[in-house]
C-alpha cells in the first residue's frame, strides 16, 4: 500500500468540493453560480501550472515517480480522466439545475440563438452591427496568411467557408471574441420583469456571415485554448530579474497548447484543422455541452435585482481587541492584539502603515509585499512615508505568481517615490507576511511589528481568512529587524529570538514539534496536534504525523485544499483526522497547536506544509504567546472542528473500490459529515455572529 495520496489528483477532489458547494441546494441560488464559477478559474491555473509542468517533465522524458508512485506520465492520464469527469459534471450541473432555476426566478441565459423571438433577434442584429462589428477582425487562413497565434485563454469563433465562385475550395478563418466587450448581453425579454441574456460569442456566430461576405458559412463554432503558463526564469543569469520577468510574462501568452475547449457537436473538419494548428492531443480537447469558460457567471451573480437570490453581504467589523478610536501605538504597548478577518476588519493593518507614514516620530518603514490590490491604500502610504523622508524598505516578490504585472508597476512606483525596492532573494520567493515601524519615543526606540498569515491586500481581506498580530515586545522587534537586514543584505543573525524562517530551518523546527508531541504520548503524557493550512504533501513533515500518530499522539488536520496523507490506516495513521472546509470565505490562515504536556504552544505563520514553503520560500512563523490571544485561537480551532454544516472529512482508503475515479483512488475521497440530530453549526456563519456581538 502506498502511504500517500497525489498531489494533483488530491487538488482535483478539492475543486469537486467546491463543485458541490454550487449543486448543495441549501446555499442561496446565485451563491452557487458562484462557486460554479470558481470552479472553472480553478481549472484554467490548475492546467496552465500544474498541468504544464507535467508535461514538461514527460517531453524532457523524466520518469521519477512521485511520492504516491505515479510517473508524470501516469499522472496526465489520471488527470485528464478527473478532469472530463469533473467538466461533464459542472455542465450537467449548469443545463440540468442551473439554467431552470435561474428561469424560473426571471433570469434567462439564451442557450441557442435560434431560440431568439423575431423582436429579440432584430435587437441582436442591430447590437453587433452598432457594437461589435466595428471591433472584430476575421482572420482567413491560406498560403499567404498562416495560423495566427491564438492567446491563451482567449475566446475565439472558428469558421469553415466556402468561396460562393470557387465552391469545390474549403477555407478556415478565425474570429477572436473581443475581451474588451462585456461577454454578457441584455435583450429585450418575452415576459415584463423578467431578464434575458445572450453570450457574445453567440451574437458573433449568429451573424458571423457578415464578416465573410464572398463566403458561405458551412460551419462556425467557439473554441478556446490553454496554453502553459509557467514561466522560466534563470535568476542566476538575469542581469535585472525586473526586465526578465516581464519579458517572461509576454511569452506566457504563447506558451505550448495544452487544452483546447470546444463546443460539442463541433464540425469533424473544424476540429481536425483545430488539433493539427495548434498540435493539440485527444485527450486535451473538451468537448464542452453548454458555453466554454464558465468563469462568465461570476459576472451574472454581479447582476442587479437578484440580491434575494444571494446571502446578505457581511461587512467586517471592528476588532474585539482594539478600540479603533484610541492611538494604535499606544494599544500595541498596552498588550498584543489579534486580528482576524475577514470577520475582522482590515482596516486596523492599512491605518497602522498609514499612521506610521504620517507620524513624525516614526523613522522607518519595512514591508513585505506578494500580493497587493490594483488600488492599495498601503502601497500609497509607503510612497507619501518615503515622500516625507522617512526610511521605507519594501520587499516586492516580482514572482508572485499571475500576479507579476501588477507588481512590477507597483515596484517602479515606489522607487520613483523613494522607496528602497528589494525584488526577493535568488532561487527564492518571499512569501512571508511581515510589517515592522521603528519610532523614537520618550523612553527610546521602539519597534512596533505586524506578522499575519495572509497577505496585504485589502481586497482579498474581505474574502479569504485570515489571522494576524500587533506586538511591539523587544524580541518579536529584533528578530523583524534581523529578517530585513537579512533580505536587504547578507547579514543572517547567529540566533533568533521569535521567528522561525523558512528555508533556514522552519522544516527542523516543525520535525522538532511534532517530535516532541510524539515523545510525550510515549511517555504517558498528553499529546495532541491541531494544524489548520492550505495544503499538505511534504512528505517529511507526512511521516513525522504518521509516527506521532502511532505512538498516540491525537492529531486533528483542518487541510482546505491538497492533502497527500491518508488518514485512519491502522498501525499509521488511525489517531490523525483531516477535514476539510469550502464555504463562502476561503480558508487562508496557518494555525499550528501542539499540546505540549499541557504547556499549550500555538503558532501561526505564512507557510503551509509543502516542500516549497519549506525549502523554497522565505517563510515566517510567528509564536502566539500572550494567553488572551491564545485563548481566542483554541476556540476559533474549536469551533472548525465541530463544523458540521461545511466541513467534509477525509474518508480511509478502505472506501474506495478500483472502479472509483482516479481522483478518489489516487486523491482520496471527501464526504460531508451526517449531523444525526446534531445542532447545525457553520463555522464561518458563527464567526460572522460572533463578531456582530
Amino acid at each position: 500500500m502506498n502511504k500517500f495520496y497525489n498531489r494533483e489528483l488530491s487538488w482535483l477532489g478539492f475543486n469537486y468540493r467546491v463543485l458541490s458547494e454550487a449543486k448543495d441546494k441549501n446555499n442561496p441560488l446565485m451563491e452557487r453560480l458562484k462557486f460554479l464559477s470558481i470552479t472553472a478559474s480553478n481549472l484554467d491555473e490548475f492546467f496552465m501550472i500544474r498541468v504544464a509542468s507535467l508535461k514538461d517533465m514527460v517531453h524532457a522524458k523524466y520518469t521519477k515517480k512521485d511520492i504516491a508512485g505515479l510517473t508524470p506520465k501516469q499522472q496526465l492520464e489520471a488527470i485528464s480522466q478527473g478532469t472530463h469527469e469533473l467538466v461533464e459534471t459542472q455542465y450537467n450541473t449548469y443545463n440540468r439545475s442551473f439554467l431552470p432555476a435561474l428561469k424560473r426566478q426571471g433570469l434567462k441565459i439564451i442557450t441557442q440563438y435560434e431560440n431568439l423571438t423575431k423582436e429579440q433577434a432584430a435587437y441582436v442584429d442591430q447590437y453587433f452591427l452598432k457594437e461589435v462589428y466595428p471591433v472584430l477582425t476575421p482572420m482567413a487562413v491560406d498560403s499567404s496568411r498562416p495560423f495566427p497565434l491564438i492567446r491563451n485563454k482567449s475566446l475565439n469563433i472558428a469558421a469553415l467557408l466556402m468561396d460562393k465562385k470557387k465552391k469545390d475550395t474549403i477555407d478556415f478563418a478565425t474570429v477572436q471574441v473581443p475581451s474588451v466587450l462585456p461577454r454578457i448581453v441584455t435583450i429585450p425579454s418575452e415576459k415584463e420583469g423578467d431578464t434575458t441574456i445572450i453570450l457574445l460569442e453567440q451574437v458573433i456566430e449568429k451573424n458571423i456571415q457578415r464578416l465573410f461576405l464572398n463566403y458561405k458559412v458551412l460551419a462556425a463554432t467557439p473554441y478556446r485554448v490553454m496554453r502553459n503558463a509557467d514561466l522560466t526564469i534563470d535568476e542566476d543569469e538575469a542581469a535585472d530579474l525586473l526586465i526578465e520577468i516581464e519579458r517572461q510574462i509576454k511569452k506566457r501568452q504563447w506558451g505550448e497548447a495544452i487544452r483546447l475547449e470546444v463546443e460539442a457537436g463541433i464540425d469533424k473538419r473544424l476540429l481536425k484543422i483545430l488539433k493539427k494548428e495548434l498540435a493539440i492531443q485527444e485527450e486535451d480537447i473538451f468537448k464542452i455541452n453548454g458555453p466554454l469558460d464558465l468563469t462568465f457567471l461570476m459576472k451574472v451573480y454581479g447582476m442587479e435585482g437578484f440580491d434575494h437570490l444571494k446571502e446578505a453581504k457581511y461587512i467586517p467589523q471592528p476588532p474585539k481587541m482594539l478600540d479603533m478610536d484610541r492611538d494604535l501605538f499606544e494599544q500595541i504597548q498596552e498588550g498584543d492584539i489579534l486580528l482576524h478577518h475577514p470577520y475582522e476588519t482590515f482596516d486596523p493593518v492599512v491605518n497602522f502603515v498609514r499612521l506610521a507614514a504620517k507620524d513624525p516620530d516614526v523613522l522607518a518603514i519595512k514591508q513585505t509585499l506578494y500580493r497587493v490590490s490594483s488600488n492599495s491604500p498601503i502601497i500609497a502610504s509607503l510612497a507619501q512615508a518615503a515622500e516625507n523622508g522617512k526610511q521605507v524598505t519594501v520587499l516586492v516578490e516580482l514572482k508572485a505568481r499571475f500576479d507579476e504585472e501588477n507588481n512590477i508597476v507597483w515596484a517602479r512606483k515606489l522607487e520613483k517615490a523613494g522607496c528602497h525596492v528589494i525584488y526577493g532573494l535568488v532561487g527564492l520567493k518571499t512569501h512571508s507576511k511581515i510589517t515592522l515601524v521603528v519610532r523614537r519615543e520618550e523612553d527610546g526606540i521602539r519597534r512596533y511589528v505586524h506578522l499575519g498569515t495572509g497577505n496585504y491586500n485589502d481586497s482579498t481581506a474581505k474574502l479569504y481568512t485570515d489571522m494576524g498580530m500587533f506586538t511591539c515586545k523587544r524580541a518579536y522587534g529584533e528578530d523583524a529587524t534581523a529578517v530585513f537586514n537579512m533580505l536587504s543584505g547578507y547579514s543572517e543573525p547567529l540566533a533568533w529570538n521569535k521567528l522561525a524562517l523558512a528555508p533556514i530551518w522552519l522544516r527542523n523546527k516543525f520535525i522538532a514539534l511534532i517530535e516532541r508531541e510524539r515523545d510525550n504520548a510515549r511517555n504517558g503524557k498528553p499529546a495532541k496536534i491541531i494544524a489548520k493550512m492550505n495544503s499538505l504533501c511534504d512528505a517529511g513533515i507526512i511521516e513525522a504525523l504518521y509516527d506521532a500518530s502511532s505512538a498516540g499522539v491525537q492529531i486533528d488536520l483542518i487541510v482546505r485544499g491538497i492533502c497527500c496523507l491518508k488518514q485512519g490506516v491502522k498501525g499509521m495513521s488511525e489517531n490523525i483526522r483531516v477535514r476539510s472546509i469550502v464555504g463562502t470565505f476561503l480558508e487562508h490562515s496557518r494555525i499550528y497547536y501542539f499540546e505540549n504536556d499541557g504547556d499549550t504552544e500555538i503558532y501561526m505563520g505564512s507557510a503551509d506544509w509543502m516542500p516549497r514553503n519549506l525549502d523554497k520560500r522565505v517563510e515566517i512563523l510567528f509564536p502566539v504567546e500572550d494567553q488572551r490571544l491564545k485563548d481566542e485561537i483554541v476556540h476559533i480551532l474549536d469551533v472548525q472542528l465541530a463544523d458540521n454544516l461545511k466541513a467534509h472529512l477525509l474518508q480511509p482508503d478502505n472506501v474506495i473500490s478500483e472502479t472509483d475515479s482516479p481522483v478518489m483512488i489516487y486523491g482520496g475521497v471527501y464526504k460531508k459529515i451526517e449531523r444525526q440530530g446534531k445542532a447545525p453549526v457553520g463555522s464561518q456563519m458563527q464567526f460572522c455572529r460572533e463578531a456582530r456581538r
